[in-house]
């Protein structure tokens, strides 16, 4: 699979990047139960353009700019309006021996998608109590 092909949505996804660089380091206190959670994004790409690639936690330091890896059964998200591809705990990631410049000029991540309301979802339906409106 080639970068520039990823879409939001896709699982099974399986691609090998170039790390190009840090694009963002924080910590995240969760709202579900007020751990902290380290997360680094970093700008990843191949020959077809680049993406956003975010890494949580132990992942978070295990790559830096340079390193090529490939990302097997890996999924994108849209965060935010924009794309991100995220390796998860079912993915794999390591390193790899390649040699190609990243299409940074081609960045999917700077696509805005539109993301549908949280109870937009099918199964997810607002409740509305009492008699149905359907």
């Amino acid at each position: 699979m080639n970068v520039a092909d990823l879409r939001p949505s896709m699982r099974n996804v399986d691609v090998t990047v170039k790390v190009e660089e840090v694009v963002e380091d924080k910590e995240i206190t969760s709202k579900k139960d007020g751990s902290q959670h380290h997360l680094k994004e970093y700008l990843v790409g191949d020959e077809s353009g680049s993406v956003v690639m975010s890494l949580w936690d132990d992942s978070a330091d295990a790559v830096s700019p340079g390193d090529y890896v490939h990302i097997e059964n890996g999924y994108t998200t849209v965060i935010r309006g924009h794309l991100r591809l995220n390796v998860g705990k079912y993915g794999k990631m390591e390193k790899v021996e390649e040699d190609f410049e990243p299409n940074t000029d081609n960045n999917v991540s700077d696509r805005e998608f539109s993301q549908p309301r949280r109870y937009d979802f099918p199964g997810r339906g607002r409740s509305f109590g009492g008699r149905g409106r359907y």
